[in-house]
């Protein structure tokens, strides 16, 4: 697995099939939060976020002073999603056993997405 940096880049989520037929990988727009500084500033202060921000290190979140509600995806060192949820402000996460990276994103995206349990992502960085 290759280290990443702060910057940006595109998630692809490979969906898992829930008996409706199969979805297109979706590709989405991605921030990567890997410096202390940036993990913390995560998504505080902001009113939207398009596409998705990818914590790594991180096994567990908070929506303390955030503005919305949002998805968090827990996902494992091969990037297979572990567990979703939905959480609104002023929340705390506990930190999930086995999870390296956490994606975030405003309440509602994953499900478009299909991402769910099971699901895999792909991360392909921008720039060199």
């Amino acid at each position: 697995m290759a280290r990443w940096r702060d910057g940006h880049g595109e998630l692809t989520v490979t969906a898992v099939p829930d008996g409706g037929g199969e979805l297109p990988p979706a590709r989405v727009p991605l921030e990567i939060a890997t410096s202390y500084r940036a993990r913390t500033r995560g998504l505080l202060g902001r009113d939207a976020l398009d596409g998705a921000l990818l914590l790594s290190p991180a096994s567990g979140v908070h929506t303390f002073r955030m503005r919305m509600p949002i998805d968090v995806a827990y996902l494992d060192r091969r990037l297979r999603v572990l567990a979703v949820r939905t959480m609104p402000p002023g929340r705390l996460g506990l930190p999930r056993p086995r999870a390296r990276h956490v994606l975030e994103a405003e309440a509602g995206a994953m499900a478009r997405w299909g991402l769910r349990a099971g699901a895999e992502v792909r991360v392909v960085r921008e720039g060199p």
